[in-house]
């Protein structure tokens, strides 16, 4: 027999050791003011700030980001932040975090290969805008992309649970209008007809609304063309409600009867419009719509954006509510909810030591990555503007 060098135990194969311990990392983070119309919203609260503080990470606000969210500069600077005037300052900060997507003139103040976590709102996007992130050499996450372990977006998920509550809240605002309103309360008094409602759509929209609308005693009828999510709303609901496919005639003799119609519909690049102005026009004088589909378009087709200002109109005597972005009027609770999502997943990368191993652990943050150090890893996006785009998975092993 051959002699050899080497020991038996050197003989076996050996495990491949790929990646060596981690190290946290330390994050800067950096939040400035939001300047987007009707933004009312902030990424991190006071709370959440003091969370990260605490583990040893820093965080820079610009004076007055979260005013409009009742928090305080105070708030902020008791809980660990530095809070600065600059916002050139802000925006050189490693990571930035924003509730709406960078305006072209804050992208001119980035620092090469940062790291941006924001929302993106691809309609309201240009070509330009992923072009001025890719010469920067950025990272961004978008909330809408990130996924949880069970595979729901838990952004988009819980702005839509405040979204479907609000439209019943705002409804019922609505009803009581004394220029045209018909000063009907919402809900069910004894020896009183309850309130006829008409939910259009039976996602987490429409199933939050669906239960606010139960919680103040009212007749709710949904209309969706999914079997399975009427049937999902009926479990969740945990009460059997009327609830149909969405056929013309039953959908109007619905609306013809209904004091609150409320849209909650998500189409893939439009929302499709499902009631027609026709339909509108039998409706009652004085009923209510709340179209929370007019982000993507609206399935109203009477339905015009409004503003948080001027948030309704009058159209064959019913009263319209199209703004978009209802969650910003409720800044505090939005804040609120954006944070928790947000804080664990930035413990997170931290722990992992930085965005790159964290996205290499994680494949719910990896989803929510469109640009990886300037490249387009994300294919919706690079088929919505024609711009080339990369599989993450090729690029981040």
């Amino acid at each position: 027999m051959a002699t050899t060098p080497f020991t038996k135990q050197q003989l076996l194969p050996q495990e491949e050791k790929l990646e060596i311990l981690r190290h946290k990392s330390e994050l800067f983070i950096g939040i400035p003011k939001e300047t987007s119309y009707q933004e009312r919203r902030i990424c991190l609260t006071p709370d959440a700030v003091n969370s990260l503080v605490s583990h040893g990470h820093k965080v820079l606000i610009e004076a007055g980001a979260g005013l409009s969210s009742s928090y305080t500069d105070k708030e902020y600077s008791d809980a660990g932040a530095q809070i600065t005037n600059d916002t050139k300052k802000v925006f050189s900060c490693p990571i930035i975090l924003k509730v709406e997507p960078l305006t072209m003139s804050e992208i001119d103040y980035l620092n090469i290969n940062s790291i941006i976590i924001s929302a993106i709102q691809l309609k309201t996007r240009k070509k330009e805008y992923f072009e001025a992130l890719a010469r920067k050499k950025v990272t961004a996450l978008a909330f809408e992309y990130i996924k949880d372990e069970d595979g729901s977006y838990p952004a988009v998920k819980s702005l839509s649970e405040i979204a479907g509550t609000a439209s019943v809240l705002i409804a019922s605002e609505l009803m009581i209008n004394n220029d045209f309103g018909k000063g009907l309360l919402f809900g069910n008094i004894t020896g009183v007809p309850p309130t006829e409602v008409v939910i259009i759509g039976a996602g987490t929209v429409g199933e939050f609304a669906v239960k606010t609308a139960l919680g103040l005693g009212a007749n709710v009828k949904v209309f969706d063309n999914s079997i399975t999510k009427l049937r999902r709303l009926q479990n969740n609901v945990q009460q059997r409600i009327f609830t149909s496919t969405i056929h013309p005639k039953s959908l109007l003799k619905a609306l013809r009867r209904c004091d609150v119609a409320i849209g909650a519909m998500r189409g893939k690049e439009r929302c499709p419009i499902v009631v027609t102005e026709t339909m509108v026009e039998h409706m009652k004088k004085g009923a209510v719509i709340v179209d929370v589909s007019i982000d993507t378009g609206g399935c109203f087709e009477t339905s015009e954006i409004t503003t948080h200002e001027h948030p309704t109109f009058v159209k064959n005597d019913v009263i319209h509510y199209c703004v978009p972005n209802i969650p910003s009027r409720y800044s505090k609770t939005a804040s609120l909810s954006i944070s928790n999502i947000l804080t664990p997943y930035l413990l997170q990368i931290a722990e992992d030591g930085g965005l790159e191993s964290a996205i290499r652990c994680n494949k719910g943050l990896k989803n929510g990555v469109y640009l990886y150090h300037g490249i387009l890893t994300n294919k919706a996006i690079g088929d919505w503007f024609n711009l080339p785009d990369n599989d993450i998975n090729l690029i981040v092993f």
